[in-house]
């Protein structure tokens, strides 16, 4: 009973006192952002078919579905076209902004409305691809996803390094932006636009912005140190819940999706990987296509290891070795989608949901030799000799920081 006693309390323990998995939610906050914001800027000069006022889907559809689900979209506010641009821009740069790690956890906010704003919008603009995204979109906005390789945590270690000196940091952007944010907000409220929707995303801006507000005078007025650490023990626990639900969904999405093919009889007879390499709209370089269809035991092996791999990928998470085998073999494949059939977006979405399963040590390692490549180029431009390689602890404690 004592070990058991003992065990307990060491995982509440963990995780109520530390944000679990830095790196991989970097990782995934990259992938994410970074996927949505090349799929919106390689459909820029096609933005108003897909989700403006030129789309198949019109305004008057768009009102009627909306108002059926109740889902949220900033688009069906106005109909104007200045509307739309302003909303899209925002969608470009938030996406950015995230990516980089600027603020993460507004920019996460602004992501996911902007996520949930276009593609409620079009429902039958995606592949797949979009859904991931979709759900990702909210779930990250409960992660700590800036911890690491962020503006955010760069930031920190500066002022850090400044209070150390004795000189005083004050922080004018966050504030002056969540007043912005607060202001914006209340005008969407009293307006009656922004409970036109389902209560779930509004209360989720509200209590976000009341907690950003809160978490700041705690930090500046607190004469105490336990109001600091209780909300610091609240927001570990939503990023570790964000957290493990994140990799639930990944395992659902392969379960799922091996479990139905196995019931189809064109995978039960190996041949299901020939068909979508024969169609027009899956077939961007249709010479590959031929050449990979053109072996009947290439097509068997391919259509029975996708099955395989799908379902037992939930399984191989209880041993680290074939864990990280099967999860190179799902990457390797995503890819190999993205080129033969075209799909990138897609492929790109469920490699940075995979993302979420990599190894810390393997993403430690990545951080360092990028940082030593930005420093080579960096030294190069201007014209100096290349700094020698940080030792693993102090590149380690470069990239830690308040939660962000």
């Amino acid at each position: 009973m004592n070990r058991v006693a003992l065990a307990v309390s060491g995982a509440i323990a963990r995780v109520t006192e530390s944000a679990l998995g830095p790196y991989q939610t970097a990782v995934i906050r990259i992938g994410f952002a970074g996927t949505w914001l090349l799929f919106l800027l390689r459909e820029y000069p096609h933005r108003h078919e897909l989700y403006g006022p030129d789309g198949p889907w019109g305004w008057d559809l768009g009102q009627q579905l909306t108002g059926l689900n109740g889902s949220f979209t900033v688009l069906m506010w106005s109909d104007a076209t200045l509307w739309f641009e302003i909303a899209y821009a925002l969608a470009v740069l938030s996406s950015l902004l995230l990516m980089l790690g600027w603020r993460t956890r507004t920019m996460s906010l602004l992501f996911m409305i902007g996520v949930l704003s276009l593609q409620n919008r079009s429902v039958f603009m995606g592949d797949g691809g979009d859904n991931v995204l979709h759900l990702m979109s909210i779930y990250l906005v409960f992660t700590r996803c800036g911890r690491v390789w962020s503006l955010d945590a760069r930031r920190e270690r500066l002022g850090q390094e400044a209070r150390a000196r004795g000189e005083r940091v004050v922080d004018r952007t966050g504030p002056a932006l969540w007043g912005v944010l607060g202001v914006l907000l209340a005008a969407a409220t009293g307006a009656g636009r922004l409970f036109d929707s389902e209560a779930l995303v509004p209360v989720l801006l509200w209590g976000a912005w009341a907690a950003q507000g809160l978490w700041w005078v705690v930090g500046r007025r607190a004469r105490s140190a336990e109001p600091r650490i209780l909300l610091d023990v609240i927001a570990n626990i939503l990023h570790n819940g964000a957290l493990f639900v994140i990799m639930a969904e990944a395992c659902l999405i392969y379960a799922t999706a091996g479990w139905y093919k196995i019931q189809g009889s064109r995978w039960q007879d190996g041949t299901a990987v020939h068909y979508p390499l024969h169609l027009d709209y899956f077939s961007p370089w249709p010479a590959l296509a031929d050449l990979l269809s053109s072996s009947g035991t290439m097509v068997l092996l391919v259509t029975y290891g996708t099955v395989a791999v799908q379902v037992a990928f939930p399984f191989t998470l209880l041993h680290r070795r074939a864990k990280n085998v099967l999860l190179a073999v799902m990457m390797t494949e995503h890819a190999v989608i993205a080129v033969v059939l075209g799909l990138p977006f897609f492929s790109l979405a469920m490699i940075a949901a995979d993302a979420v399963f990599l190894p810390t040590s393997f993403l430690r390692r990545v951080g360092v030799r990028a940082a030593r490549a930005r420093e080579r180029l960096f030294a190069r431009g201007r014209g100096a000799p290349p700094p020698a390689p940080p030792a693993p602890e102090d590149t380690e404690r470069a990239h830690v920081g308040f939660p962000a």
